[in-house]
Order: structure tokens, then sequence, then C-alpha cells
């Protein structure tokens, strides 16, 4: 008879935030994606992710097995750009320089995130397998599914992370949104009337540094989550120091959720 197993699982999560050239994630761009991987027993940030992305095109055959490559000059100039809006640049404080000369091909961003998930995996059973957090994932999770798609590994991702297929076939990978840890914590206050970012933060006791980039949301974004999850364990403060607070310096003044 085998022994029992009782070592306690490390189950991680992947804190994740986009910037991007608009709010429609069916034509608007990625320009910038933040993943920190942690730890959820402790909220230690074991590892991070950050890169520009570099302009890139349409892919007028996005949700087929295959994905078409542009040779000709023909095809070249007949290729529709991403949008890139104005007031989602100027929001971000990114500029199209920038993702020129320091962004990533999005095609090798798509392949480093499955190679940052897979060596940020510690348990692989099913049920154990990493989930990603964010503050209004929908949004993201809608642009994280346009580079998966574009990059022809939406199938790879289904493998790593836990989800569902919907109705459509369609893997859903599975989110938790600070926003709804955030109802959940502090919808019986009278004087809580949104759940921005920054709103939940001062509430929650949580400090925010000014912020510039989709890392530094994702480091608050990780810090509310774990203090959300401080009350569920009716704890106080650090829990004699096993809670990991997250600090970086940031240069943004508003988030934009």
């Amino acid at each position: 008879m085998a022994t029992p197993n009782n070592e306690k699982p490390v189950i991680v999560a992947f804190t994740l935030d986009f910037e991007t050239g608009g709010l429609n994630c069916q034509d608007c761009a990625c320009t910038q994606i933040a993943i920190h991987a942690v730890r959820i027993d402790t909220f230690e940030t074991i590892d991070r992710y950050v890169r520009y992305i570099a302009p890139y095109n349409q892919q007028q055959d996005k949700g087929t097995t295959k994905r078409k490559i542009l040779k000709t000059k023909y095809e070249q100039q007949d290729a529709i750009p991403m949008k890139y809006e104005e007031k989602a640049l100027t929001y971000s404080a990114i500029t199209m320089d920038m993702l020129e000369s320091m962004g990533v091909d999005i095609l090798v961003v798509a392949q480093e995130i499955i190679e940052f998930i897979k060596k940020n995996t510690i348990v692989k059973k099913a049920n154990l397998k990493p989930f990603f957090i964010g503050q209004n994932i929908g949004f993201d999770m809608g642009f994280l599914q346009q580079m998966m798609e574009y990059a022809d590994l939406m199938k790879e991702l289904a493998k790593l992370v836990r989800g569902t297929v919907d109705f459509y076939g369609h893997f859903q990978p599975l989110c938790i949104d600070t926003i709804i840890l955030g109802q959940f914590a502090l919808s019986h206050l009278d004087n809580v009337t949104s759940y921005k970012l920054e709103i939940m933060a001062e509430k929650l006791g949580v400090e925010l540094d000014d912020a510039h980039d989709a890392d530094a949301d994702v480091t608050a974004t990780t810090n509310v989550a774990m203090v959300c999850a401080q009350r569920m364990r009716n704890t106080h403060g650090t829990d004699g120091g096993n809670m990991v607070m997250t600090q970086k310096e940031k240069s943004r003044v508003h988030f934009k959720i």
C-alpha cells in the first residue's frame, strides 16, 4: 500500500495586466503585458515577466488552426494595422517610438508567456493548476486570447491552466477578479461606491506608489488580492510574516480601473 503524501501542495496564480491600444480586443493592439507568478499561500511573488509588444497587423484568419504568413510585398501592403488609439497611448504613457524600439514580436511574447507559465507551475494536478488574477480581468483575458490565437497557442495554454470549454467550444481560463473580491470585502461599507483599484487599496490599507505601466498595476492588484485573502483567513497584518506585501517603485498618477 502506497504511503499517503501529506505534503501541502503549493498553488500558483498568475496576476496579469495588459496595456493596450484601445478597449476592443478584436482590433486594438496589445502594447505591454506584465505577469507575476504568485504563491497563493504566502502571496510571495516568485517570478515576473514584463514586455512591450512591437506594432503588428491584424490577422484576418484568426480563430483557425492555420496561420497566414505575409510573404509578398502585395500582402504586406494590404495588411491592416492593429489600432493604436491616441487616448489609450496617452493614458498608459506608451508611445509608438517606445514600441518600435523596445517592443518584442507578439508571437515571441506569446511563446515566452507559455514558457513562463510552465516554469512557474509547481503542482500540475488538474484541480490545482494555476489560474489568473486581475483587476477587471475579463478585459485582459480578451487580449490574452487575441495574443494566443494569433500565435496559435490557445491549445497549449489550455493544457497549462485551469479553465473550461464554453458552449462555442472555446477554452476559457479560470480567472479571479479583484473587483469581485473587493465587493465581497467592502460592499457593507456605506462610503464605498466604486471598486477602482486605488479606492479599494485605500479602503483595504494597501499602500500604492505612483504607477506607470502594466507591471505596477500587477503589483497593486496582487496586494489587493492578498489583503482580501487575509480577511478570508481571519488574519490581521501579515499573519506572522507569512504573507508578503509586494513593493515596487511606480510613476503613473491614476489607475485605469
